[in-house]
């Protein structure tokens, strides 16, 4: 399997594309205006403490007050604040925590008015970025990731990443970590850990500990509301978080990050580094991998898959809605039953990939295509599983219902990716019509219906506008030969000068439309 990075840099923002064997599964867009990001750590005001929701508003400099729940305080608040008061007065210039004297953790099942004031200054981190009409959601339960490790401060607990299967891997993981591991800081051993020696990952805590030194010097100068961390640049962050041994490419357009992104990956993968290139050619970096066509042809209301096979995807206040439709898709599959069931396979893999593409959040509902036997339905659960295996998203999945429905729920931490795919009708009727960049492959899709379906016809003409005859047949290989290639049958292709620029139809040897 091969992954890709693809970065694209602009004056107002960087996109990142994931691709994995070539196809998109991933979009992240990072604009230059975003001040709060997930991860980002203030020194925050308290606004006001309200009893009736357990939970306070909190001034980050959003035109909107974060919000802070009891339960997102951490244990060890009094222990959190003592610290503050004493750096920010300059009474305490060691920032190890090693002979800091802890205080005892708030009561779990407490009122935020018993441990907290308003006016008080208090560390939060962006836990999720405002979406919306809604401010961030913050926590003052702090943690620093790393590439192997994250710590948290005011903690002496150690776990490991359940997704860590081996048990003599996680206790050996433990008790290496345990023996670097400073007091007065808890570490949370991540998936990327797996096999990695104590060197790396002693590294990777001393980096940590430097981050936690750096933030604490700032709180001494530090006016609230004040941002005194700043989460990696989201290239990088994506990097520490999904890069791995089977990365077979990084292309960066543009010098300044190209040299950033080298840096990191020697950092954290010095074997690696020669995988990291400058992209410098005049072709645009997204339209040279195929990226603009596939994202084109992924966002919207429709999705289309292979063999006429479609999704339609509808967003509501409350939740997301997936239907599920087989289209006029031919295949082989004796029965009903079957095509359901290959239909709905083939749909669990695209629904895993939009909804990392889309980065959808909160609880989505797939009404898949009915499928009656017990064991289809538990092929089907176990498929969707799989597929989200790779999503970094927390997620759960419920087993089908008896009604065919699929519900998941997928942590939400920033706005939802959403791209505009339509564009102005090009025959100047004012309307929005689906994008033209598309029209070739919906031409090549109903193409493939006619000539592998079951009444195939042995001579097809194309009637289509000239421009578009031109663009088919001209250049090698055209695109007229790479149907013959695939389909081993020659299209006529007539021009007819009546058509408009998206509109085409199929006809039989006798002139009738078959499409």
């Amino acid at each position: 399997m091969n992954r890709e990075l693809i970065v694209r840099s602009s004056s107002q923002s960087v996109d990142f594309a994931l691709l994995k064997d070539g196809k998109l599964t991933e979009l992240h867009k990072e604009e230059n205006s975003n001040d709060f990001s997930v991860g980002d750590i203030f020194l925050a005001k308290i606004r006001k403490p309200v009893t009736g929701l357990n939970a306070a508003f909190v001034n980050v400099g959003y035109e909107k007050d974060a919000f802070l729940h009891y339960h997102d305080l951490g244990p060890q608040l009094s222990s959190m604040l003592k610290f503050i008061k004493q750096v920010s007065t300059g009474k305490l210039k060691d920032y190890s925590l090693g002979n800091f004297p802890f205080e005892t953790d708030i009561d779990k099942n407490g009122v935020i008015t018993d441990v907290i004031k308003a006016n008080q200054s208090l560390l939060v981190q962006i836990v999720k970025e405002p979406i919306s009409t809604k401010g961030p959601r913050i926590s003052s339960e702090l943690s620093i990731a790393g590439r192997y490790l994250v710590m948290v401060p005011f903690s002496d607990r150690v776990s490991v990443s359940q997704k860590i299967g081996s048990k003599e891997e996680k206790d050996r993981l433990k008790r290496l970590v345990r023996s670097i591991k400073p007091k007065g800081f808890g570490v949370i051993i991540r998936t990327v850990a797996e096999g990695q020696k104590v060197a790396e990952l002693d590294k990777d805590l001393e980096n940590l500990l430097n981050k936690w030194s750096a933030m604490c010097k700032k709180l001494q100068r530090a006016q609230t509301p004040a941002k005194v961390f700043v989460e990696l640049n989201r290239a990088s962050s994506i990097l520490r978080d999904v890069f791995n041994d089977s990365f077979t490419g990084i292309h960066v357009d543009d010098a300044t990050l190209f040299n950033e992104i080298k840096e990191y990956v020697a950092e954290i993968a010095p074997e690696k580094e020669s995988i990291v290139k400058h992209y410098n050619t005049n072709v645009p970096i997204f339209e040279k991998f195929g990226i603009e066509r596939q994202i084109k042809t992924s966002f919207g209301r429709t999705a289309a898959m292979s063999k006429g096979a479609y999704l339609i995807i509808e967003h509501t206040e409350a939740l997301h809605v997936i239907d599920v439709n087989s289209g006029n898709r031919s295949n082989k599959a004796k029965n009903q039953e079957d095509t359901a069931l290959e239909v709905n396979l083939l749909s669990a893999s695209e629904i895993a990939r939009q909804l990392r593409l889309r980065d959808m959040g909160g609880i989505i509902v797939v009404d898949f295509i009915d499928m009656v036997k017990p064991q289809h339905r538990k092929k089907l659960f176990e498929h969707l599983r799989d597929e989200m295996k790779d999503d970094r998203a927390k997620h759960k999945i419920l087993p089908p219902s008896k009604f065919g429905l699929i519900q998941i729920t997928r942590q939400r931490v920033r706005p939802e990716m959403n791209i505009k795919t339509t564009e102005e009708d090009p025959n100047n009727s004012g309307k929005q019509v689906e994008a033209p960049i598309v029209l070739i492959d919906k031409i090549t899709a109903d193409l493939e219906k006619l000539l592998k379906g079951p009444k195939k016809d042995s001579s097809i003409t194309l009637n289509i506008h000239p421009f578009i005859a031109a663009y088919i047949t001209k250049g090698f290989p055209s695109m007229r030969t790479k149907w013959f290639l695939e389909y081993k049958k020659w299209i006529k292709i007539q021009p007819r000068d009546a058509y408009t620029y998206l509109e085409y139809r199929f006809k039989n040897k006798d002139g009738k439309t078959i499409y």
